[in-house]
């Protein structure tokens, strides 16, 4: 049965233009995943093993046929002065796609994702760069303050609880950019390095840390440096996060489907139509004419897609700008989400009353005979 929910492969552009324009400059992985990932689960943070270690928080992983947890470690950063922007899952209008995490001078967009120790949805508060030495928060890193000693300690009030691990979507994290994140993604940045590929390969390679075998529990949540599996020091979830199968999964949909509607959140997640054959009525005047009211007909209902994106982007513009906590954002998402459902409805049938006016009329096989004159 599984083989009915097995993941779509595309090429990286296909993926890229699948998902909404607001994260376009960061780099993605070339798959979209039919359900959504499990939540995130609840461990405790390693000690930092020493001077210049950065968190880089776990996260799910897919590969090919199962998410697998990929545990959260302390790593050395790339070059002194950059930070580490999570990467994350978000609905992208045909499945889920993965947005890779990078290393640069500013913490770029990360979905909105409350990963913990620092990284909750938006910006990093686990600590800073001061020339060339990093200070961490020792609020939210678990740091021993006799063998490091550049620290400070700045309470942080995380009112995003959520335990979600995707945005977007059904249910998904209602977050969008600021404009300093979009211009993070814009900034010159690093992929992961060297390290942190490992620890991606050893995760994938353990069957624990499968989602079908450990339920969303990891019994490795987090490792005190890359590749520690098997450390004293390294870490098991405290607390799962909620698991589907994806028999059971409210986002598993067979290969091969249409995704749901009930997916669709903003007008750049409809996915747009493939392309029509011309028409072929044997009058190539009346073709012209048909595929001239075909040209309109989407053009007008291009604009008006733009038209409703706009207005949203506004509203999530407002929302930021006011702080809106995360109630006002989910409401204003459903209510997005409503809006767009109702232009896609409207949609659909302005285009089915098109292909009923220029469809050619029927006529029975065999017409009666006219009756006699006189009858």
């Amino acid at each position: 049965m599984r083989k009915l929910f097995c993941i779509r492969t595309f090429l990286i552009g296909i993926a890229f233009l699948a998902l909404s324009s607001f994260s376009a400059a960061q780099v993605r992985v070339g798959v979209v995943v039919n359900f959504a990932p499990p939540e995130l689960p609840v461990y405790d943070q390693p000690l930092c093993p020493g001077d210049g270690y950065i968190w880089t928080p776990g996260y799910w992983g897919w590969d090919g046929d199962d998410y697998y947890w990929v545990p959260g470690t302390w790593v050395m950063p790339p070059e002194v002065g950059f930070l580490w922007t999570p990467g994350y899952w978000g609905w992208g209008g045909s499945g889920f796609v993965f947005t890779e995490g990078y290393w640069g001078p500013v913490v770029g967009f990360y979905g909105g994702i409350n990963y913990g120790f620092g990284y909750f949805g938006h910006g990093y508060e686990g600590g800073r760069w001061d020339h060339d030495h990093f200070y961490y928060n020792r609020s939210v890193n678990n740091i021993n303050v006799t063998e490091i000693h550049n620290v400070y300690n700045t309470a942080v009030v995380n009112n995003n609880v959520t335990r979600v691990s995707y945005s977007g979507g059904n249910g998904g994290i209602a977050a969008r950019p600021t404009a300093q994140e979009e211009a993070a993604a814009r900034e010159r940045h690093v992929p992961a390095t060297p390290a942190q590929s490992q620890q991606i390969a050893q995760a994938r390679s353990d069957r624990q840390l499968k989602a079908s075998v450990n339920h969303g529990k990891p019994p490795i949540a987090a490792t005190p440096k890359v590749g520690a599996f098997e450390d004293h020091a390294a870490v098991p979830a405290r607390e799962g996060g909620r698991y589907l199968p994806p028999s059971e999964n409210r986002e598993a949909q067979p290969s091969g489907a249409s995704p749901r509607p009930t997916n669709i959140v903003h007008p750049n997640d409809i996915p747009r139509a493939e392309a029509r054959p011309a028409p072929n009525t044997g009058d190539p005047k009346l073709d012209k004419k048909y595929q001239q009211q075909q040209q309109k007909l989407d053009k007008q209902q291009e604009q008006a897609r733009q038209k409703l994106q706009k207005q949203q982007d506004a509203e999530h513009q407002k929302l930021e700008k006011q702080q809106a906590n995360e109630a006002r954002k989910q409401q204003a998402e459903q209510r997005h989400q409503q809006q767009t459902q109702q232009l896609m409805q409207r949609q659909s049938q302005e285009q089915q009353r098109l292909q009923t006016r220029q469809a050619p009329p029927t006529h029975p096989a065999n017409p009666p005979a006219r009756p006699p004159h006189g009858h």
